[in-house]
């Protein structure tokens, strides 16, 4: 993220609105019902990346496509970050439906458009969202796009309920509306956010999830004013743009907490200005050590029942502790609650940079253009699509920065 996503689609137990969305699309509220194969036989032929089951690696293979449908736009991919979440599916701790083709971390060009898209046009290049809005559910309605309700119930369909992507007899999903590792990909076009030429592609696919999640969790967040004390536990893609996001905001101390050394000095060339190497000191005692009694803010942007647990420990009395990354699924937190109560801290889940993404992209867009931003800082790795394992390899060691797939 990174911070790890869910999508498994569940039954909607929110009321829809009667009538329809103003896309042109008729709501779809139940999501157990059968969905019929779109495509039964021919169809555009691109590479992807596919998850068949847990555990195993990905298969890059041919797979069928369908034209867009009413809504929705076809991307040519230019660039995909290889992302925690997505290992999180491979290794079965997410729970996804499969067979799936991975990826929500991307941009790319639209090449066409489906019947009734008025918001991009072919040649557009963009961010995409892997939390598109509906545009009519309560969330969407009150600015809390990120937890689109109806995103949710369909999950790894269309917005339609139904699949774009097929090998053999088999209809894949794609992962959040979108399965970006592959040459192409059928979105919503409420996923898609146009940039400017001189965004670089892999730029454009970094913003489309750890630097939203991580810089927005700290610009969106109100109360996060210029002199305040800021630890970050985890620092990978998604703690180094929390760490930016707190030096955009002027931090005075940005303590940045791993179990890595490379990855604690990477931290300082994106602000951290104190490190603490959680295997060898008490890290919630060094952070108390550093802000004289504990951070206004911690972040958990790795996301476990240790670093969560640490980080409500680490803020001091009126604290807040943001909790950005996702842990496994069912894992749980032990909270002392008379800390809780008598310290009077705050806990706050946040997802997605915590507001509508596509309010986000353009802030860290124009941060990039600015230089206020390192947004190439964070590659380190590049990958085609055949060598896409390797990528996820070099993740689970636990090697710096991001590695992203580029697509010629």
């Amino acid at each position: 993220m990174g911070a790890n996503i869910g999508g498994r689609p569940v039954a909607a137990t929110t009321a829809m609105s009667p009538g329809k969305h103003p896309g042109g699309r008729t709501p779809v509220p139940e999501v157990d019902r059968p969905y019929p194969s779109a495509f039964p036989c021919g169809g555009q032929i691109l590479k992807a990346a596919v998850l068949y089951k847990a555990g195993e690696p990905l298969r890059v293979e041919e797979v069928r496509m369908d034209p867009p449908k009413n809504g929705e736009v076809l991307i040519r991919i230019g660039a995909a970050g290889i992302c925690a979440s997505d290992h999180h599916v491979m290794q079965g701790t997410a729970s996804f439906p499969l067979p799936i083709v991975l990826g929500h971390e991307g941009a790319g060009t639209v090449e066409q458009v489906g019947p009734g898209v008025s918001r991009v046009k072919p040649g557009d290049r963009c961010i995409l969202s892997f939390a598109p809005s509906c545009g009519w559910c309560h969330y969407c309605r009150t600015g809390m796009g990120q937890l689109c309700a109806t995103h949710r119930a369909t999950g790894s369909r269309m917005f339609d309920n139904t699949v774009r992507l097929h090998a053999g007899k088999e209809d894949l999903f794609q992962m959040q509306k979108l399965g970006v590792f592959a040459e192409q990909a059928v979105v919503p076009q409420e996923a898609c956010f146009p940039i400017p030429a001189k965004v670089p592609m892999e730029v454009a696919a970094l913003i489309g999830c750890c630097v939203t999640t991580g810089v927005g969790a700290l610009i969106n967040r109100h109360g996060v004013e210029a002199g305040a004390t800021v630890a970050v536990f985890g620092c990978g893609g998604v703690g180094l743009n929390v760490i930016q996001g707190a030096r955009l905001l002027s931090a005075a101390k940005v303590i940045a907490v791993d179990i890595h050394d490379h990855k604690l000095e990477f931290a300082y060339r994106f602000g951290a200005t104190h490190i603490v190497n959680g295997k060898r000191e008490d890290a919630v005692e060094a952070i108390r050590r550093v802000t004289g009694g504990g951070a206004d803010f911690a972040v958990d942007s790795f996301g476990s029942q240790v670093t969560t647990g640490q980080a409500i420990k680490a803020i001091k009395t009126g604290g807040t502790a943001l909790i950005v990354g996702l842990a496994a699924a069912g894992e749980t937190v032990p909270v002392d609650m008379v800390d809780l109560v008598r310290n009077q801290k705050t806990v706050v889940g946040n997802y997605y940079g915590g507001v509508s993404p596509q309010e986000t992209f353009g802030k860290l867009v124009d941060f990039y253009l600015a230089g206020k931003v390192d947004v190439e800082g964070l590659i380190t790795r590049s990958y085609p699509l055949e060598k896409i394992n390797e990528g996820f390899e070099a993740l689970a060691r636990g090697e710096d920065g991001r590695g992203v797939l580029v697509f010629k």
